[in-house]
């Protein structure tokens, strides 16, 4: 990882800050689990069409079709960061199908579904955890019953996100019964809107409903809509989960995040002192800076390594692990930052940045569990990433 300045990468900065200073003003944030407003679709499509979105994913498939460059990709998030702009839409479909579908998909389902999922026109929901089968998701029982060139799919998943507002849903279905438990599951896309879905919204501590259950009655879906081989989804399934722990750690949003509490300390006072200048307040906020700048060069070191084709190993494994953490503590030093006024809620004339910090605190605890939780992780990073034996299984 070089990140010495040269005089290209010094025109490509002054190119981006031409660029938030000349839109800047139309840039629009899209609410958790909502669909994206109209503002937030036409900055996307301009994101896209100046490759601050999509900008490695080929042009035939709606991106920009760049090279993968980890100095572009850094002075993107420096520079958008720098400015308060909105980064580029990060939902399920593109941070997580549209990377499975450029690796292991046909090239009819990235000409069908890449592009207008990367314009946040068609929204996605995940298919995968069951109420006997979240952090051993391959003891799924969802399954498909082949019925002429169709799978009619029976069954339930649950912490479904964004369920409720989805277009289509990535699903895994076991369609082997007689397999071995990792073997015999397709991966699946479908509609939403296929009779037979039903979609039953989950209200968190938030006060919102961003999970959901969806039952799946005799759910019709044609055979060629799998990604992969049929009863190889645990291969597809696994592609799709690293991309989902890389984007639950993305250091871009931690980064934006801790100007958030910064700026937010600045701001506020407590006995005419502001609280970025209060000792203790003031360490709390370094040592988290630290690891914000840590998780940010990490970032990049994964960049270069993927650009490179190196396999990533352990410096993968951690990412979901401390970024959600990481998230969650920011909010949490925000909460104790204001006091008795982070215990407020929606209603009161006394909030602060619309009580963000406190949904983001309930919401980002739930996080460290959503894509395996920090236990499975922790198992994950020692057997997989250090080699360490696994615990012990004690007989039935």
């Amino acid at each position: 990882m070089n990140l010495s300045s040269t005089p290209r990468y010094e025109a490509f900065r002054q190119e981006i800050r031409a660029f938030l200073q000349t839109h800047g003003h139309r840039s629009a944030t899209a609410p958790t689990a909502q669909r994206p407003p109209a503002a937030a679709l036409a900055w996307q499509r301009l994101l896209l069409e100046h490759g601050y979105a999509g900008r490695t994913v080929p042009r035939e498939y709606g991106g920009y079709g760049a090279a993968p460059d980890v100095m572009e990709a850094y002075l993107i998030t420096e520079e958008f960061t720098r400015a308060g702009a909105a980064p580029p839409l990060g939902n399920q479909g593109i941070s997580m199908l549209v990377p499975t579908l450029l690796e292991l998909g046909t090239e009819a389902q990235r000409r069908e579904w890449i592009a207008p999922t990367l314009r946040g026109e068609v929204l996605w929901c995940q298919g995968y955890s069951e109420p006997g089968a979240g952090s051993d998701l391959a003891a799924l029982q969802t399954r498909g019953t082949e019925d002429g060139e169709d799978f009619l799919v029976n069954g339930q998943k649950i912490w479904t996100s964004t369920a409720h507002v989805a277009d289509m849903i990535f699903c895994l279905v076991r369609t082997e019964p007689g397999a071995a438990k990792h073997a015999g599951i397709s991966y699946l896309l479908f509609s939403m809107k296929t009779p037979g879905i039903e979609v039953r919204p989950l209200q968190t501590m938030t006060g919102h409903a961003e999970f959901n259950e969806v039952f799946f009655t005799d759910v019709r879906v044609p055979q060629q809509q799998i990604v992969g081989q049929r009863g190889e989804g645990w291969k597809v399934a696994n592609a799709t989960l690293k991309h989902e722990r890389g984007s639950l750690g993305n250091a871009a949003v931690t980064t934006q995040r801790y100007q958030e509490l910064v700026e937010l300390m600045q701001a506020e006072t407590v006995d005419g002192t502001r609280l970025i200048d209060l000792p203790v307040l003031r360490d709390r906020l370094m040592r988290l800076q630290g690891q914000v700048l840590a998780q940010k060069c990490h970032g990049l070191r994964l960049l270069t390594a993927a650009a490179a084709g190196e396999d990533l190993g352990l410096a993968a494994l951690v990412v979901k692990l401390q970024g959600c953490e990481l998230r969650h503590q920011l909010a949490g030093l925000a909460i104790d930052a204001l006091g008795e006024l982070g215990l407020l809620m929606h209603g009161s004339p006394h909030l602060r940045a619309q009580a963000i910090w406190q949904e983001r605190y309930m919401f980002d605890l739930g996080l460290i569990i959503g894509g395996g939780t920090a236990q499975i992780q922790k198992n994950i990073i020692a057997e997989r990433g250090l080699d360490m034996p696994r615990e012990p299984r004690l007989a039935a």
